[in-house]
């Protein structure tokens, strides 16, 4: 019998569906026990979004400082597991609060010592940064990621920011204003992603994690686009800056503090309505003499490795 925890963090519930899709071929084996355990904080996130919170997470969020999570269950802590299953949305290009803030705990280096992982990520179009960093993250509990599954918003990079923006401060999954798409992971997507839980399966009855990715990757589990790598990198350098300029000027709500989130507010506006189109032009200039690195990085990316 094969004992898998899922673990994750879920403020719309999207990523919720998700893991329990993906779970659903595993909870179905009679030689597999699931056990569920979504973290909760001890002073919640709301959803909806107010604006003004949304952008106060940022420097937390970016820098992976941790919040106070509730106590893992003993029940769980007691278990030894043969694989866990992580699942987490990105905030501002790093792991969400709640998954960083879990994954910095003893509890989760108890979990996770010497223990298989798959990671499993629901978000609007970036994650490859997140994803390093969670495998830092990961290699500081002893643990070996052995697969990754990204489900993201496909619709173009401005379509985008406007639906998830709407859906983040409504509360409402819904088409904006009858012209937009919903917003997020599309269903048929989530709806899908039993598959990969038929792939973890097999692997599992196998008695072999070590080719699953690339297996996930066959199954289309992550589809890394060479632009989006580009555009993460460079947003983490400048957010790097701003985090720690916005972390230096006090706690949250201090006046200083609020001067500066207005500035990153329009900072953040100019970047994905002027910069970003910049850079695609200049990526696609230089696509051609790059092409090795970038075939380097698509590859790299798709995969477990760790730099």
């Amino acid at each position: 019998m094969k004992n898998i925890l899922v673990v994750h963090y879920s403020q719309s519930g999207q990523l919720t569906e998700i893991v329990n899709n993906i779970a659903m071929p595993l909870n179905n084996s009679k030689n597999i026990n699931i056990v569920h355990h979504q973290i909760e904080m001890e002073t919640p996130f709301a959803f909806p979004w107010k604006k003004k919170d949304f952008l106060n997470a940022f420097p937390e969020s970016f820098l992976q400082i941790p919040s106070k999570i509730k106590p893992i269950p003993e029940a769980i802590l007691n278990q030894k597991f043969d694989l866990v299953i992580l699942g987490y949305s990105v905030w501002y290009l790093s792991p969400s609060i709640p998954t960083s803030s879990f994954l910095r705990t003893q509890e989760a280096k108890q979990l996770l010592a010497n223990t298989p992982v798959i990671t499993v990520i629901g978000c609007r179009n970036m994650w490859i940064m997140a994803q390093e960093k969670v495998k830092g993250l990961l290699k500081a509990c002893h643990s070996k990621l052995v697969g990754n599954i990204a489900l993201v918003d496909r619709h173009i990079n401005h379509i985008s920011v406007i639906t998830i923006v709407q859906w983040m401060f409504t509360g409402e999954k819904k088409k904006y204003l009858g012209i937009f798409p919903k917003p997020g992971v599309s269903q048929k997507d989530i709806d899908e992603s039993s598959r990969f839980g038929n792939t973890i399966l097999n692997h599992i009855n196998n008695n072999n994690l070590e080719d699953l990715q690339k297996n996930l990757v066959k199954e289309k589990a992550v589809i890394v686009k060479p632009f989006l790598v580009l555009a993460d990198k460079r947003a983490n350098i400048l957010f790097n800056k701003w985090a720690k300029l916005i972390y230096s000027k006090g706690s949250v709500n201090t006046d200083k503090r609020t001067i500066w989130i207005k500035m990153f507010n329009y900072y953040l506006l100019f970047a994905i309505w002027v910069i970003a189109p910049i850079v695609f032009i200049l990526f696609l200039l230089t696509y051609l003499p790059l092409s090795g690195v970038i075939k380097k990085n698509k590859k790299y990316y798709s995969s477990v490795e760790i730099k």
